[in-house]
C-alpha cells in the first residue's frame, strides 16, 4: 500500500549544521538528524542509524493536516496525537522533558481542527522596552462551538502561545497557560460574502527587521459556496494583538449561551511574561495563581474577531498555496508600491496578482504542471521561487520587469515600477522622467483598454463571455438592449439570437467611486450564416447512405419472386406423369381448419428447422410416445429416439381418418404429387441431412 511508505513531513534547519527530519514511517512516525555537509543520517558508534519517536512531532497518516515551526532550537507542532486521528495537540515537542507541554483535551480548546500554518515572532532585543516574550502563532480551521446551529459551522482561527510558558503548578500541569485563540473573519461587506475556511497562510514583514510590521496573508474559501471561489485576506500582527488583549468569551452552561465573563482575575490570563509581571513576582508560569489558571482553562476563546476585507476574490479557481513579495519601486512611485501575490492552484498553475492599495490586478497565469497535479508548496529565495507538486519541482524567476514580454502585461505590472519602452521593445524599470504608466501602451493595449475580441456565433447557441476581475469590487456589462443574458459572477452568458448581436463590454470599479470604471473585456458578436456548401455535402451524404438500403430491398423482393417461380415450375413439370389415384391419396397432407397437420408433414418440416412453438397444449419435443393404429397396425412414432419415417407420405395418408375435401381431379393430383416430390428433395439435400430432428408434437387425432 502507498500509505505504508515513509512520507517525510518535517524538515527543520538547526543552527549547528543539522536538519531535523520526521516521517510517517508506515503509520509509526520516526525522526532523525541529517548532516548538511555529508547529507547523511546521524549514526551511533556501532553504525546504527540514530532514530527517535516522532509521535507528537509528525502525523501518523500522510493525508492528515499538520504544521510545525522551530523557535530557538525547540520544535512546536500542531498535529494529531493518536493513530485514529481523533485527538489533536498543539505542543512543544522537543526540549527539556519537563517543559514539553501541550493543549488541554477539551473541545473548547480544539474542536476537530484542520491545521494550516504556524509562525514564530521573535521580539527585537534592541527595541523591546517592556521585555515581551516571543510568541508562536498557529492558524487552523475548526468547528465552532459558539454557534448553536444544526449545521456544523467552520471558522478560521489564530491561536497564540508564549515561548517561556512551562505550564502550571497544580492546575494545567504540563498544559499551556497562555493558550488563546480568536476568529479570523474574511468578509466582503459590499456583497455580503464571507469566507470561513482557511487553506494557507504566508507570513512576511512589511519592514524587514521589524517584528511589529509582520502581516499574515491567508487563502480562504467558503463552506457554503457551490462554485469554486477563493479570496485572499491580510491580517496585521497589531490587529491580532488587540483582539488577544480584549474581552473573553464564555459559555454559560445553564443555557448554552456565550457571554462576556466578569471579572477578569489578576494578572490577566493568557498574558506572556514581561518586565511588569516579573516585578510582581511571577518569574514563571509555575507561580501563577490557581484562579488565573482555572479561568484560562475555561476561557480560551476571545470575544472579538480579527476582521479583514479581501484583497482579491477569484471565481472559478481554487488556490492551494500562497507566497508574497514586496518589491521596491522607484523614487517617483513611492506611493504606488505593489504587493505581489504568487498563488498556486489545484490545477498546476501559478497566478501572479499585483495589489496596490484597494486594487488588485491579475498580471499573468503560468501553467507549470498537469491539471491533475496541484501546487502544494511555494518557497521564495531572492528573486526566484521553487514551486512543487506531488510529482514535480520547478524553479522560476519571479521578480523583474523583463518577465513581461508585451506592453499589455507590462501595463498590468505598473505597480511594480515597470514601464514599456517602444524604442527598446521591452519592459524595464521606470524613472522620474517617465510619463504616467497607464499612457505608455498604444493601440488599445492599456490596462483599462483591452483588445476587442471578435466572435462569430451561430443562432441558438449559448456563449459565455469571460471577465476576469480579482479586486473585490462590482462589475457590470454593457450589452445590446434586445439580448437574452444571464450573469454568472463576473462572466456573462448570452443566448445567441439575431437581436443579441453587437458589442459587449465588461466594466469594473477599480479605484473608487470618484474614478471611472475600468474596461476589463470587450467582445463583438457577429451572426454566422449557414454555408450552402455544407448543406449540399450533408444532403449528398444522406443520398449516399440511402442507395445501399434501396438496392438491398429490391434484391430481396426479386430473390423471393424468383424462388416462387422456380417452385411452381418444378411442381408443374413433375406432376404431369402421375395417376389421379396417387394424387387423391396425397391431398390429405394439406392442412385445413378441420384436420390438424399430420405427423408425417410435421416430421417433414422438422427435419429442416426444429420447432419450439407450442401446439395443441404441449411444447414440441416434450410430448410422450404416440402410437397410431392403421390398416396394418405397424406404424409407430416416438419422441425419445426421434421420428422414424416408416412409409412414404402416400401410405401415411391412407392411414388417417380419411376426411377429404371435394375438388377437381387435376388439382388434387398436382398438389399431392408436388408434396411427395418436395419431401424426397428435402431428404436428399446435404445441408439438411445433418440438421437436428425435432420431436414429434402431440396430435389431436
Amino acid at each position: 500500500m502507498d500509505d505504508c511508505k515513509n512520507y517525510v513531513r518535517l524538515l527543520e534547519f538547526l543552527d549547528d549544521g543539522w536538519i531535523y527530519a520526521c516521517g510517517t514511517f508506515a503509520f509509526d512516525p520516526q525522526c532523525s538528524f541529517i548532516n548538511i555537509s555529508s547529507f547523511s543520517l546521524e549514526k551511533y558508534d556501532d553504525g546504527m542509524t540514530k532514530m527517535e519517536t516522532g509521535k507528537g512531532k509528525c502525523p501518523f497518516d500522510p493525508t492528515q493536516h499538520y504544521t510545525a515551526v522551530m523557535a530557538g532550537g525547540i520544535l512546536y507542532t500542531a498535529v494529531t496525537s493518536n493513530f485514529l486521528g481523533t485527538m489533536y495537540d498543539i505542543s512543544r515537542a522537543t526540549g527539556i522533558e519537563q517543559e514539553r507541554i501541550r493543549t488541554e483535551q477539551s473541545i473548547n480548546w480544539l474542536s476537530d481542527p484542520e491545521f494550516v500554518s504556524s509562525a514564530f515572532i521573535q521580539e527585537d532585543e534592541k527595541n523591546n522596552p517592556t521585555g515581551e516574550d516571543g510568541k508562536i502563532y498557529f492558524f487552523f480551521t475548526e468547528v465552532a462551538k459558539e454557534y448553536d446551529l444544526f449545521t456544523k459551522v467552520k471558522v478560521a482561527r489564530v491561536a497564540r502561545v508564549c515561548k517561556s510558558d512551562v505550564g502550571g503548578m497544580k492546575t494545567l500541569q504540563r498544559r499551556w497557560t497562555t493558550f488563546l485563540k480568536a476568529q479570523l473573519v474574511c468578509e466582503d461587506r459590499a456583497s455580503g460574502q464571507r469566507f470561513n475556511v482557511l487553506t494557507d497562510v504566508f507570513t512576511v514583514q512589511h519592514q524587514p527587521g521589524d517584528p511589529s510590521s509582520t502581516h499574515f496573508y491567508g487563502i480562504f474559501t467558503s463552506q457554503w459556496e457551490r462554485e469554486e471561489r477563493s479570496a485572499v485576506c491580510m491580517y496585521s500582527l497589531e490587529d491580532i494583538t488587540k483582539v488577544m488583549n480584549g474581552p473573553f468569551k464564555e459559555l454559560k452552561k445553564s443555557c448554552e449561551n456565550w457571554i462576556n465573563p466578569e471579572p477578569i482575575p489578576t494578572p490577566r490570563p493568557g498574558q506572556c511574561l514581561n518586565h511588569a509581571l516579573k516585578e510582581q513576582g511571577f518569574e514563571s508560569s509555575l507561580k501563577l495563581p490557581d484562579k488565573v489558571l482555572t479561568f484560562m482553562r475555561d476561557h480560551p476563546l476571545m470575544e472579538n474577531s480579527v476582521v479583514a476585507a479581501p484583497l482579491m476574490i477569484r471565481n472559478g479557481v481554487t488556490y492551494t498555496k500562497l507566497a508574497v513579495t514586496l518589491p521596491s519601486a522607484s523614487s517617483s512611485l513611492k506611493q504606488r508600491v505593489a504587493t505581489v501575490l504568487h498563488l498556486g492552484t489545484d490545477h498546476g498553475e501559478l497566478h501572479k496578482v499585483a495589489v496596490v492599495g484597494p486594487n488588485a490586478t491579475l498580471i499573468e497565469e503560468i501553467t507549470l504542471f498537469p491539471a491533475q497535479e496541484p501546487v502544494n508548496n511555494i518557497l521564495l529565495h531572492k528573486d526566484r521561487a521553487l514551486i512543487s507538486s506531488p510529482h514535480s519541482l520547478v524553479k522560476l524567476q519571479i521578480l523583474g520587469c523583463s518577465l513581461y514580454t508585451s506592453c499589455e502585461k507590462c501595463a498590468r505590472a505598473q505597480g511594480l515600477g515597470c514601464i514599456w519602452r517602444h524604442k527598446e521593445a521591452g519592459c524595464v524599470k521606470s524613472n522620474e522622467k517617465d510619463e504616467d504608466l497607464t499612457q505608455q501602451c498604444n493601440k488599445g493595449e492599456r490596462l483599462c483598454s483591452p483588445p476587442v475580441i471578435e466572435m462569430r456565433v451561430e443562432e441558438g447557441l449559448r456563449v459565455l463571455l469571460s471577465c476576469v476581475q480579482v479586486s473585490p469590487r462590482p462589475c457590470h456589462w454593457q450589452h445590446p438592449s434586445g439580448s437574452h443574458i444571464r450573469q454568472h459572477n463576473y462572466d456573462l452568458e448570452v443566448q445567441v439570437t439575431s437581436e443579441s448581436m453587437g458589442t459587449y463590454v465588461c466594466l469594473c470599479d477599480e479605484a473608487g467611486r470618484d474614478q471611472p470604471p475600468c474596461r476589463k473585456a470587450e467582445y463583438q458578436l457577429t451572426l454566422e450564416t449557414p454555408r450552402t456548401e455544407g448543406n449540399i455535402a450533408i444532403a449528398g451524404s444522406r443520398h449516399f447512405l440511402a442507395w445501399p438500403i434501396f438496392f438491398f430491398v429490391i434484391g430481396f423482393i426479386m430473390g423471393g419472386f424468383m424462388l416462387l417461380l422456380i417452385h411452381k415450375r418444378q411442381g408443374s413439370m413433375r406432376g404431369s406423369g402421375h395417376s389421379s389415384s396417387t394424387l387423391e391419396k396425397g391431398r390429405d397432407l394439406l392442412p385445413s381448419t378441420d384436420t390438424p397437420q399430420s405427423p408425417s408433414s410435421a416430421s417433414l418440416f422438422s427435419e429442416a428447422v426444429p420447432l419450439t412453438e407450442k401446439r395443441n397444449g404441449t411444447l414440441n419435443g416434450h410430448g410422450h410416445m404416440i402410437h397410431h393404429g392403421g390398416l396394418n397396425g405397424k406404424h409407430s412414432y416416438t419422441n425419445s429416439s426421434g421420428l422414424k419415417l416408416q412409409e412414404s407420405a402416400v401410405n401415411l395418408a391412407e392411414e388417417l381418418d380419411g376426411r377429404e375435401r371435394a375438388g377437381p381431379d387435376g388439382e388434387e393430383e398436382e398438389l399431392g404429387e408436388g408434396l411427395s416430390e418436395m419431401e424426397e428433395e428435402f431428404s436428399k439435400m446435404p445441408c439438411l441431412r445433418g440438421a437436428p430432428i425435432a420431436q414429434c408434437e402431440e396430435s389431436s387425432i
